[in-house]
């Protein structure tokens, strides 16, 4: 199907709010706060569902999280982690509150959303936000309904290599597997697989992709190189087997689409259970944004069908 006309035209606005810029750093800012405007989510419905924001100790200090617990019974958990290329993003940002919320909601089960220190200017590279997460998912897994229950593990984007990182980290040295991972459109190679001819074809029109020279970017201020990258830094790099079940996400308009593919590939091949979802007319971030657009609703559905399974099982 097409791009979601909900994308197209919030390029066609992105395009017209940068366009009045005198360079990229005004361009930079007008987009981003037509972007805030256009999503406008500050008001979404919290209605049966207690939010909480605490803060844990970490290897690198404390670190905040923001806990969701829904008023039916909680039939298990989740630690989310959030995306933004490693250097952006907050709890506040729709892809970490209201994708908590609504998981929270849909799956009666706690969900804490992690506030990992981001990479930026040098600070806290490469496996300072790996450890983050390991650390909030050792907090997690010490506390009931996680105690004894199903627990899972997922993020979006740069939070979906982190969450799977996190994995491999407990894998290796505890406290415990995950029963699951939620994967979201992952950042989870370098360098990125190239879309396939036809694929690169039907994204020609887009105006924003991620094109060579920024994932090349993200890369060297996420690891501070883009050589002898650390397996777990992007993991699709790594030893995947020994992994709990996957429920792994792309976006049909995504440059980082072939990443999640090649990473189901990798999966599949080690005997890690895999359940493939494409989000038609999606781009990349799509959770970022409303659940009022269908595809959108429809995602979230996803994670939180496969959440549900594990409370069933």
């Amino acid at each position: 199907m097409p791009v979601d006309e909900y994308f197209t035209e919030m390029f066609r606005g992105m395009e017209a709010a940068g366009a009045a810029a005198a360079d990229d750093e005004e361009r930079e800012a007008l987009v981003q706060a037509y972007l805030l405007e256009y999503r406008a989510t500050d008001d979404w419905d919290a209605a049966g569902v207690a939010v909480e924001d605490l803060s844990i100790d970490g290897p690198h200090g404390p670190i905040p999280l923001r806990l969701y617990r829904p008023e039916a019974p909680a039939g298990g958990a989740l630690l989310w982690a959030h995306g933004g290329g490693f250097r952006h993003g907050d709890l506040d940002m729709p892809e970490g509150h209201i994708v908590s919320l609504e998981l929270a909601r849909r799956a009666s089960v706690v969900v804490a959303s992690v506030d990992y220190r981001l990479a930026e200017s040098g600070a806290n590279r490469h496996p300072v936000p790996i450890d983050d997460v390991h650390a909030a998912w050792t907090w997690l897994c010490e506390r009931d309904p996680a105690r004894g229950g199903p627990a899972a593990i997922g993020g979006a984007s740069a939070g979906a290599a982190l969450a799977l990182s996190a994995t491999l980290r407990a894998r290796d040295a505890g406290p415990r597997l995950p029963d699951a991972m939620l994967l979201a459109y992952p950042f989870a190679h370098y360098p990125n697989p190239a879309p396939s001819p036809a694929l690169s074809a039907e994204m020609a029109g887009l105006p924003f992709r991620f094109e060579a020279e920024g994932v090349e970017e993200m890369v060297r201020n996420y690891v501070g190189r883009i050589s002898d990258v650390p397996a777990d830094a992007l993991p699709g790099a790594a030893r995947l087997d020994g992994l709990p079940r996957a429920l792994l996400m792309a976006a049909e308009y995504d440059d980082l689409r072939s990443s999640a593919e090649l990473l189901e590939r990798q999966l599949r091949e080690v005997g890690v259970p895999v359940e493939p979802y494409l989000a038609l007319g999606m781009t990349h971030g799509h959770l970022n944004h409303s659940p009022k657009v269908a595809e959108v609703d429809r995602s979230l559905d996803f994670f939180a069908n496969g959440l549900s399974a594990l409370r069933d099982r």
